[in-house]
């Protein structure tokens, strides 16, 4: 193997590292979002995992239960968007913005 090879291959190791580091990194890096003015708050991590719902009491309405469905519908789409735009992100600064198919979409 000429010194090329051996060096790019180590920089494909130090990067496959690198990206390893990352996505534990992400499992403790969150998003919180929150919606219908605050009544309805989720908190995704970077692995597009939700993590916690929180419901303020007051939105809770036994005869419109289709507009709670629709507030935690509609915090936990943004959140996992919002993960996902956080892990790309991370991911980018280590690939140095090349796309490595299979990795966040």
């Amino acid at each position: 193997m000429n010194q090329g090879m051996g060096g790019l291959m180590k920089q494909a190791q130090k990067m496959q590292k690198r990206m390893l580091e990352v996505q534990e990194e992400l499992a403790h890096r969150t998003v919180e979002v929150k919606v219908g003015g605050g009544m309805v708050t989720v908190v995704a991590n970077g692995h597009q995992e939700v993590i916690s719902i929180t419901i303020a009491p007051e939105v809770v309405d036994p005869d419109d239960v289709e507009m709670l469905e629709d507030l935690i519908l509609a915090a936990v789409n943004e959140a996992r968007r919002k993960s996902q735009e956080v892990a790309a992100g991370e991911m980018e600064k280590v690939t140095g913005g090349m796309k490595l198919p299979g990795l966040f979409g």
